[in-house]
């Protein structure tokens, strides 16, 4: 990798499912990233569609996990909850709103059209200090274990041609083609600017 790592951004939602699996995975390969969700609560799936269980930001996934434990121990070690609380609380102490963090990044992911709309909305609401640009670039992913997985190495892939590209602003428009031609996914790319 170049000297400086691309300071990368993963949003989902909630900060739990897509978000954290890119997170994993990007960490793993030597990235400088950190992960977010952009809703007001955190909402994990619950007994039934319309009872979904609703944390607060400040919640940590620690206890989330053994409010689901106590709640319904087999419904959500069947369903993979537990499971990928596990694996959030080895990567941070809790989910993080993305709307709260002043920090710079280059490349911004998010991983729904919806997601992706919050974030641009919240950047060009920002004033602006430095002028310097962030990509901000739209994978869509359904949110279950395996488009999370599969997501995730799509954004890895995705950073990691990035990464190595000469001059990032004159490259990222034909390297995102040739990704949509590839994965057959539609991306969405605006640049904002801090």
């Amino acid at each position: 990798m170049p000297s400086a790592p691309l300071r990368v951004a993963v949003v989902c939602s909630s900060n739990q499912n897509r978000s954290m699996e890119a997170h994993n995975i990007l960490s793993k390969r030597g990235f400088s990233v950190r992960s977010f969700g952009t809703g007001t609560h955190v909402k994990l799936p619950g007994p039934a569609p319309d009872k979904p269980n609703v944390y607060d930001f400040k919640t940590t996934y620690d206890q989330m996990y053994n409010d689901l434990l106590r709640k319904d121990k087999e419904l959500y070690t069947q369903n993979g909850i537990l499971h990928m609380l596990d694996r959030n609380k080895r990567i941070k102490p809790r989910p993080e709103r993305f709307q709260n963090c002043k920090d710079v990044f280059d490349l911004i992911l998010t991983c729904e059209e919806r997601v992706y709309d919050q974030v641009v909305e919240d950047l060009n609401s920002r004033e602006q200090e430095t002028c310097q640009p962030v990509h901000v670039i739209n994978v869509d992913i359904q949110d279950n274990h395996e488009e999370a997985t599969l997501g995730a190495f799509l954004i890895c892939e995705l950073c990691q041609c990035i990464q190595h590209t000469e001059n990032m602003e004159n490259e990222i428009d034909e390297l995102l083609q040739e990704f949509e031609e590839k994965s057959g996914r539609t991306f969405l790319h605006t640049v904002c600017f801090y």
